[in-house]
């Protein structure tokens, strides 16, 4: 039950502390279970229409935190943002050409 306590403290501090970065994170964790069950789940296009969505959602939302307030790792955190976004929009791409 301690650990757990340890676990929630953080989480709550992180939240409160850096919100954006906190969503952001949310967002991608979210993103990697909805990917998970597109592949589990391969006939409902749902699951990977919604994971690309948080994954697309993510990457902008970190390349304008960036914009405005620049972090010490400013290039690879761009650079892995935009990177996200590039999977994410042919993810799409790729979608809309299979369905």
């Amino acid at each position: 039950m301690r650990s757990w306590h340890f676990w929630f403290n953080s989480l709550m501090f992180a939240s409160q502390q850096n919100p954006p970065r906190f969503v952001e994170l949310l967002m991608l964790l979210l993103a990697i279970a909805m990917l998970v069950l597109s592949t589990l789940t391969p006939g409902r296009p749902a699951y990977i229409v919604l994971g690309l969505s948080f994954v697309v959602g993510a990457s902008i939302s970190i390349l304008i935190r960036e914009q405005l307030a620049p972090s010490h790792q400013k290039r690879i955190t761009q650079f892995t943002a935009l990177l996200l976004l590039i999977i994410g929009i042919y993810g799409f791409a790729e979608l809309i050409i299979t369905l």
